[in-house]
């Protein structure tokens, strides 16, 4: 009876992550197939494309002074949340299958973590621009008067939260001390954790909802009672135009997180009941294709999205040129090609005379 007592005592920390996927019944891969080799392949692929696409929205974000307003920092924000995704799949690809009865405790914890920490950064940064939209739809006006220095105090207060959700499970709650708990899609988390983070974020996705209905419905009722003035009509226009493009991109996120969610929701209340590890990898793939969809979004809805995507490719491809030009030894002592200090120039004054001519206000999406 004491060596049986030792050996299950409720806080026993020697038991490796073997054990308790034993111990909930999901099966470790022993050996690669050729199905697993084209996943983790396809997976990483797909990684690449979502840090590269968004690290294209920040660039743009950052190099374009039509972009420094609040939202398009917030909307740049999420872009990194969602780089962060990709690194955090990406992670995740690289320590699955067989290789998940090589780690550690620790570092299962931290493959977790980090999917944890791009949830809820992306989370964090919809509801923040549901906040900042409300406060400037109702008044009207394109951008709110917050500040650089409380928009930067914003985005760390949204890390700081996110970061600290993706260390909670790794610290006091989950079940080493409560095997009877264990959740069977994540074997070391608690149910009850699983439970309080799928509620939290299925509840900030319908306080979203509801808030994006308040203003589409505010919106309407203005629209329907205002002057037909041409630059009241095109004001409200553009603020309709970006509200829709902000709209597309929560319901895209809650498309992509909703299976994901109500999944660990039925895990942490029903357990193995639940046969959640049937479709988890689904809801995986889903949830990872959230973070490939806001670029696209932005480049259909946002003309000038668009152009700064443009210009920044060709700006590449015109350096990848001119250095394959200089390595020549023909063009060695040519001088560089005039167009090419267009792409250090400040991006406002560089993007093309077409777009200066056609526009003297600040470009919005879908304008």
């Amino acid at each position: 009876m004491a060596m049986e007592s030792s050996v299950w005592s409720p806080c026993d920390y020697s038991h490796n992550v073997t054990f308790f996927y034993n111990w909930v019944g999901k099966k470790i891969s022993v050996a690669w197939t050729t199905r697993d080799s084209v996943v983790i392949g396809l997976g990483l692929t797909v990684c690449l494309i979502v840090v590269l696409a968004n690290l294209l929205v920040m660039v743009a974000i950052s190099m374009n002074h039509r972009f420094h307003f609040p939202i398009y920092y917030l909307l740049g924000n999420m872009a990194a949340a969602d780089l962060f995704a990709g690194i955090a799949y990406a992670n995740l690809m690289l320590h699955t299958g067989p290789w998940t009865s090589t780690l550690s405790k620790k570092q299962w914890y931290i493959r977790g973590a980090l999917i944890d920490i791009s949830l809820t950064a992306s989370v964090a940064n919809l509801l923040a621009v549901a906040v900042e939209r409300h406060q400037t739809v109702i008044t009207m006006q394109l951008h709110s008067t917050m500040t650089k220095r409380r928009v930067v105090l914003l985005m760390v207060c949204i890390w700081a939260v996110s970061i600290i959700m993706g260390l909670v499970p790794s610290t006091f709650w989950n079940c080493e001390c409560d095997l009877d708990d264990c959740s069977t899609v994540a074997p070391l988390y608690s149910r009850r954790f699983l439970v309080f983070w799928a509620v939290l974020n299925l509840l900030t996705f319908f306080i979203m909802v509801a808030v994006y209905t308040r203003i589409f419905v505010y919106v309407r009722y203005q629209t329907s009672h205002a002057s037909h003035h041409t630059a009241d009509m095109r004001h409200r226009q553009t603020v309709v135009n970006l509200m829709k493009t902000i709209s597309m991109v929560l319901g895209a996120f809650v498309i992509c997180w909703m299976p994901g969610l109500v999944t660990l929701l039925l895990d942490g209340l029903l357990g193995k009941a639940s046969h959640a590890n049937a479709y988890e990898k689904f809801c995986l793939v889903i949830a990872e294709c959230n973070s490939l969809v806001n670029p696209v979004i932005y480049s259909l809805r946002d003309d000038e999205m668009r152009r700064t995507f443009k210009w920044i490719l060709c700006c590449l491809c015109r350096r990848g040129a001119d250095q394959q030009r200089e390595l020549s030894p023909v063009q060695v002592n040519s001088p560089l090609p005039e167009e090419t200090l267009g792409c250090v120039q400040k991006l406002d004054h560089a993007v093309c005379t077409e777009t200066n001519h056609k526009e003297d206000s600040w470009t919005m999406p879908g304008v």
